[in-house]
């Protein structure tokens, strides 16, 4: 642990990176209701022509920012979309990407589906209830300890290969009970 540094968060990933999706593009979709709580794979989306939302690429992570949906841990990577394409969901989407020789994928996506980051990301909630919503700036100020590089890979393929597991073992049932 005497290589783990300490990042504001921010720092070690991309909130909200730019991309560009021009208005009236036939580009898939990944709706909320789509999401499964606490599932790293996206099940299912729609194509449909982008008028607005958020805006996203494969290994990004999609996070709920608002109520209840970050509660219920609607959280996933993207893993849905062609080399280069650009997909888009609901604005209630905050999207974190890693950022080249410092953070990987897989482990942006692990990190932000543990209590370091939905704790305080849920405890910064704001507005009205029911319709109240993550502060960005709070999540993207969080201070954390984390490792390099070399070990989130290690990190990120041990857990990952535990959800590939976890989907194989559902599909299996679903044939199963089909």
């Amino acid at each position: 642990m005497n290589e783990w540094k300490i990042y504001k968060l921010i720092d070690f990933v991309e909130i909200n990176p730019t991309e560009s999706l021009k208005k009236g593009t036939l580009a898939k979709k990944i709706g909320m209701d789509l999401l499964q709580p606490y599932t790293r794979a996206i099940p299912s989306y729609t194509t449909e022509f982008y008028s607005g939302g958020t805006k996203f690429r494969n290994g990004d992570t999609i996070m709920a920012r608002i109520t209840p949906c970050l509660e219920n841990g609607k959280t996933a990577m993207v893993s849905v979309l062609e080399e280069n394409e650009i997909g888009f969901g609901s604005t209630e989407y905050i999207v974190f990407r890693a950022k080249e020789k410092i953070s990987d994928p897989f482990f942006v996506y692990y990190l932000i589906t543990s209590s370091a980051i939905r704790e305080p990301a849920i405890k910064s909630m704001v507005g009205s209830s029911g319709r109240q919503r993550v502060q960005s700036d709070v999540i993207a100020n969080l201070m954390l300890r984390l490792p390099p590089l070399q070990v989130q890979k290690q990190i990120g393929t041990i857990l990952s290969s535990i959800d590939d597991k976890i989907e194989l073992n559902n599909r299996i049932n679903d044939n199963l009970a089909a």
